[in-house]
């Protein structure tokens, strides 16, 4: 059922919690039928607060294993494990991703 806590976060690994698709390439640069994560909603809607889709695909972050490594991913996991799974953090684009939309 659509909003049911049920699932686990591929990200952070949280759960029991309400999970979304996420195009690993972004569907916009050809990720349509390309291999999909289910991200928590905290973790799918940082992801996309820190980083447009442009960026995402330079950036070479069209994995889970390349969004864990990355430093600012990297440093919100730190923070998002500590989190109870239904906990849905405030956030705030970056500066850069808020100009580029």
């Amino acid at each position: 059922m659509k909003g049911q806590p049920s699932g686990t976060c591929e990200l952070c690994c949280r759960s029991p919690l309400a999970t979304t698709v996420h195009h690993l390439v972004p569907r916009e640069k050809g990720g349509a039928l390309q291999p999909t994560a289910l991200l928590c909603k905290a973790c799918h809607r940082q992801i996309h607060a820190l980083y447009t889709n442009d960026d995402l695909v330079t950036l070479d972050l069209t994995t889970i294993a390349a969004l864990r490594q990355d430093t600012q991913i990297a440093s919100y996991l730190k923070w998002i494990v500590k989190q109870a799974p239904g906990a849905e953090p405030k956030l705030r684009k970056s500066q850069r991703v808020r100009g580029k939309r």
